[in-house]
């Protein structure tokens, strides 16, 4: 199992090596935002008020905004899916060491995004591989990851775990105090 582990890391190690952006980043205003990427967990119960905070945020401050969505569980059958196939990462998406596939990963790119924001609670290898090959010029997100992904990272409160929603009202506050 150990071995496994080891392998999958060397892969993924490789990935990002080979994936990642080289675009300068660093904190950008809003009004320099064009165009923006977010990514949100459908498991967390604030996810569709999370998504109307989302595209209200995109609307108030003239951003072509796309929201993707991870969506891991394994759906019974007669399930059905509560968000769109195209702009959802389902778990078929992954390939054996997390790697989104590249379909999705040139979904996001084709957007050209200033913004990336995540609003995922992890740092689990699917966001960070989002996160490090998108050439947004301003990345924040909610878990720091190692290389200094994000420019701006806003962590939950101590012995508070907040939803996606919460999470977005108040980094939102912070990307409007940016000047």
């Amino acid at each position: 199992m150990q071995l496994v582990e080891s392998v999958k890391n060397l892969f993924r190690r490789h990935s990002l090596k080979k994936y990642s952006s080289t675009e300068a980043t660093g904190l950008m205003p809003l009004s320099q935002v064009r165009s923006a990427v977010a990514f949100i967990d459908v498991v967390d119960t604030s996810f569709n008020e999370c998504k109307q905070a989302l595209l209200a945020f995109f609307k108030d401050n003239n951003i072509k905004g796309d929201i993707f969505f991870f969506d891991f569980r394994k759906l019974d059958q007669g399930e059905r899916l509560i968000t769109s196939i195209t702009t959802t990462v389902l778990k078929k998406d992954l390939n054996w060491f997390g790697k989104p596939s590249q379909e999705k990963v040139n979904l996001m790119l084709e957007g050209e995004p200033d913004l990336f924001i995540s609003l995922i609670p992890n740092a689990d290898f699917p966001i960070e591989f989002m996160a490090r090959c998108s050439r947004a010029h301003f990345k924040a997100g909610r878990v720091p990851l190692p290389g200094n992904v994000f420019d701006l990272v806003v962590s939950d409160p101590a012995g508070r775990s907040l939803s996606e929603a919460e999470f977005f009202t108040e980094l939102y506050k912070l990307l409007q105090r940016i000047k």
